[in-house]
């Protein structure tokens, strides 16, 4: 599943202190490989309008080998912002290409998560703030995704 964010993630994981969750990974793939999993990707749920019916939209995403939901962005406390950012589901040939192709670097950001977490609990928020990552909107041509709206 890709992620949204970073602090979408640290929503998610608790910061790394949930069960099982206690590595924080920074997965970097391929523009291409993200393009071709939202080429390929159906959204997780039905929209009237957007898709034929409803019996339509479940043989979709069936067969996808990607599914996009739109999940609210998150603030530093780890609330949900008024935005909204593309959550990515990936199976079949879409997990695979990911394993196989698509993965550039993985990177272990635990420390990173917990030393932002201590500041964001000591009430230094500017400090948290430089320290998250660069994060910015994915630039798309007008009506490339347009199966893909929310």
């Amino acid at each position: 599943m890709t992620k949204p964010s970073f602090l979408w993630m640290m929503y998610r994981c608790g910061w790394g202190s949930k069960a099982g969750q206690e590595t924080v990974l920074a997965v970097e793939i391929s523009r291409a490989g993200f393009e071709w999993a939202l080429e390929h990707a159906c959204l997780s749920h039905y929209e009237r309008g957007l898709h034929a019916d409803r019996a339509t939209w479940k043989r979709q995403l069936k067969r996808a080998p990607a599914r996009v939901q739109w999940d609210p962005e998150r603030d530093l406390h780890l609330r949900p912002l008024d935005h909204r950012s593309l959550q990515l589901g990936l199976a079949g040939e879409a997990a695979r290409l990911y394993a196989d192709e698509w993965t550039v670097s993985i990177t272990d950001i635990t420390s990173l998560a917990r030393t932002i977490h201590a500041h964001v609990q000591d009430g230094d928020l500017e400090t948290a703030r430089q320290l998250l990552p660069n994060e910015c909107p994915y630039p798309v041509a007008e009506g490339d995704l347009a199966h893909l709206r929310h």
